[in-house]
């Protein structure tokens, strides 16, 4: 009989904490300051019309998750160790890839957390942002740091969400106008489409989820259906949180106000709930950014390290991670609305690297998938996403040229 590749049965309960661990994890890793800027700043640009961007990027993330879930879950191996398999070097390469995209997203991440500090107390930025990063830092020195990691970016998920709601409804924005222009838009911006890709499932993001899982041990042929819907809740929550922040920014920017300072996020929080707004606004840009600083330190640097690797050291190196970001944040002292967005394209050139890979696993190399016969329709739904990706990476390569040459 082959191989099922399933670690030892968790619990119900246990398994069930796992997967939404790793399900909130994915997505709060997607929710963070570039998120947030990117979303305020397409909204101002494009008005309703955004709303077919973000529809079209849901799409694209659903078929990329399901796909990396399903082969990552399945096989029972990390990313760059299917890498390798497939072609010797080709996983460090990604890894490499990986953690540089990685390092730049969490700049701006404990940047973030600086920010809203500031936003909700008054802290200067740096200060805020230095014990941010403790905060993470203590989180991976905890003797039980998986279980503190699902348990933090779960209820941070849950507060991020009901504020969201709340200013999204004070906001008032023009449903109708968004709803149509979901289907029929007055303008589609394809470098638009690519960033939000980019900035949801593209680099680090892509695989979080899946490697967190990995550690939980819901891994095999038995656990596939779990693995799927938590793939896709994964990607609703992220969508939610991009829908509720359009529509809030969206009201704001219908109602005649124009975003002109350097965080038009807070702006417009501002604009919509008054000095309350502004308080929110910090809540929420401060649960975005902890949980991304843990999101990328977690998964860049199990890109790193291998199933072998000592949990203690693992959390040793992510430790490292964390203080080497915060660091080269306090020397720079902000992450420019220009960067962010720029990460977010960058990651957007990425993912079809890891994702080909991972598709050629699900098609040809069925060994390491134990066996499992992949369903050919979500190999069809993932060739061609992938096909996509490159066409989207083609428009990346020409942004990231514009936004050099800038």
């Amino acid at each position: 009989m082959a191989d099922t590749g399933s670690k030892p049965k968790l619990s119900s309960s246990a398994r069930r904490t796992a997967l939404l661990g790793a399900m909130f994890l994915m997505a709060t890793s997607a929710i963070g300051p570039g998120f947030i800027t990117q979303t305020t700043v397409f909204t101002a640009q494009l008005g309703a019309a955004f709303a077919f961007a973000i529809l079209a990027s849901i799409l694209i993330d659903v078929a990329v998750q399901m796909n990396v879930w399903r082969v990552i879950g399945v096989s029972g191996l990390r990313a760059q160790e299917l890498g390798n398999k497939v072609i010797p070097g080709v996983g460090w390469f990604l890894a490499g890839l990986v953690f540089i995209g990685g390092v730049v997203f969490n700049i701006g991440n404990i940047a973030g957390t600086g920010l809203g500090v500031n936003a909700m107390l008054g802290v200067d930025p740096k200060i805020g942002g230095g014990i941010s990063a403790v905060i993470a830092i203590l989180i991976f020195v905890s003797k039980k740091a998986g279980m503190a990691m699902d348990r933090i970016v779960v209820l941070l998920g849950a507060i991020m969400i009901l504020l969201m709601i709340y200013v999204a409804i004070v906001a008032a924005p023009p449903v109708g106008d968004a709803l149509r222009n979901t289907i029929f838009p007055e303008e589609v911006d394809f470098l638009i489409i690519t960033t939000l890709v980019g900035g949801t499932v593209g680099g680090y993001i892509t695989y979080a989820g899946a490697h967190r899982m990995l550690d939980s041990g819901v891994t095999g042929i038995d656990n596939v259906g779990e693995i799927t819907r938590s793939s896709v809740l994964g990607i609703i929550v992220t969508g939610i949180m991009r829908v509720l922040l359009f529509l809030a920014i969206l009201g704001v920017v219908a109602g005649g106000t124009v975003l002109t300072s350097d965080n038009m996020a807070a702006e417009a929080f501002g604009a919509a709930a008054g000095e309350i707004g502004m308080r929110m606004f910090g809540v929420v840009l401060w649960a975005a950014a902890i949980t991304s600083v843990i999101g990328a330190a977690f998964t860049s640097v199990s890109f790193i390290t291998s199933s072998k690797t000592p949990e203690r050291k693992r959390n040793l190196i992510t430790v490292a991670f964390i203080a080497g970001c915060a660091i080269v944040y306090l020397f720079l002292g902000q992450a420019p609305q220009q960067l962010l967005i720029f990460a977010g394209a960058f990651n957007g050139l990425i993912l079809p690297v890891g994702f080909g890979v991972l598709l050629w696993v699900a098609w040809r190399r069925r060994d390491l998938m134990h066996g499992y016969a992949y369903p050919k329709w979500l190999l069809i739904v993932g060739v061609v996403t992938w096909l996509l990706t490159l066409f989207l990476g083609y428009i990346s390569i020409t942004g990231l040229a514009q936004l050099w040459a800038v």
